[in-house]
C-alpha cells in the first residue's frame, strides 16, 4: 500500500530591499550648521563687526558697478544720498594710508616678514577707506510711500514708518550732544533734517547695541529736497481716509 505524503510547501516570501536612506546632508544643510556653529561660538560683537566689514567691500563692488542698494525704483521708492560732505576728507585719509604704506615699505625693506605683514595692513586700510566712502555712496536714503529708510553708510540702516513720524525740521547742527532717546548719523559732524516720532523705533549699533529712539537727526545732500518730499508723503498720508489718524 502506497502511501502517499502531503508535502506542504511554504509560500516563498519575496522581500523587496529597502531603499537605503540617504544620510549625507546637502550642501545647504551643512552651511547651515556651520553657520549655527560659527553663532554660538562667536561673540554678538565680533559678529556684528565682520558683517559691517563684508557690507564694505560689497559696497566696494556695487560703487565700481554704479549700483545702489535697497532702492526699488519700480514700487515708488526715492534716493536721497548723503556722502557728498564726507567725500573730500575720505580721498585726504586714503590718500595719507597709501603714503604711509611706502613708508613703511621703504623703512622695511630689509625685514621681509615685517615688511609682508604691514603691506598687508596697509592695503586693506586702504581698501577700507575707500570702502567706507563707497558704502556712504551706494547705501543712500530710501524714501517709500509709507516709509524713510535711514542709513550712516554701513553703520547704520534704520527703517523708520511714515506713520510714526510726528514732525519734519530743516536745520543744520554741527555739534551732536549724547542724549537718551536722540539718534544723531553726522557726515563730517554735520546733520540737516530732525525727525521727531510719536513712537520709539528701535536703532541698533555697529557692536549690535540697541536702544529706543524718538529723534532721529541725519544728514543729506539735498536736504531741502528731502524734506519737501517728506512734508509731501505725510501731507499725502494725513487726506488719504484709509490712512487718517496713523500720524
Amino acid at each position: 500500500m502506497n502511501s502517499r505524503t502531503d508535502r506542504t510547501t511554504s509560500p516563498r516570501t519575496n522581500r523587496t530591499p529597502s531603499p537605503r536612506t540617504n544620510r549625507t546632508p546637502s550642501p545647504r544643510t551643512r552651511l547651515r550648521r556651520w553657520k549655527d556653529r560659527l553663532t554660538a561660538i562667536t561673540p554678538a560683537p565680533l559678529r556684528h563687526l565682520a558683517g559691517h566689514e563684508l557690507r564694505v567691500l560689497v559696497s566696494l563692488v556695487m560703487w565700481v558697478a554704479r549700483r545702489r542698494h535697497g532702492v526699488d525704483r519700480a514700487a515708488g521708492e526715492r534716493a536721497f544720498g548723503h556722502a557728498r560732505g564726507q567725500a573730500a576728507i575720505m580721498y585726504g585719509l586714503t590718500f595719507v594710508c597709501v603714503v604711509e604704506a611706502f613708508g613703511m615699505s621703504v623703512l622695511l625693506r630689509g625685514f621681509p616678514t615685517a615688511h609682508a605683514v604691514m603691506l598687508f595692513i596697509d592695503v586693506y586700510s586702504v581698501i577700507l577707506m575707500v570702502g567706507i566712502h563707497a558704502a556712504s555712496v551706494t547705501r543712500p536714503h530710501v524714501l517709500s510711500p509709507d516709509a524713510l529708510r535711514v542709513r550712516q553708510g554701513a553703520h547704520r540702516d534704520l527703517r523708520i514708518p511714515l506713520a510714526l513720524v510726528d514732525t519734519v525740521r530743516a536745520e543744520r547742527l554741527f555739534t551732536h550732544e549724547p542724549a537718551d532717546g536722540v539718534l544723531a548719523l553726522p557726515v563730517a559732524s554735520t546733520t540737516s533734517l530732525t525727525l521727531t516720532l510719536t513712537e520709539p523705533v528701535t536703532a541698533v549699533g555697529l557692536l549690535g547695541k540697541r536702544r529706543e529712539v524718538t529723534t532721529v537727526r541725519l544728514q543729506a545732500d539735498e536736504p531741502r529736497r528731502l524734506h519737501e518730499a517728506l512734508k509731501e508723503h505725510l501731507a499725502a498720508r494725513a487726506a488719504d481716509p484709509s490712512h487718517a489718524g496713523a500720524n
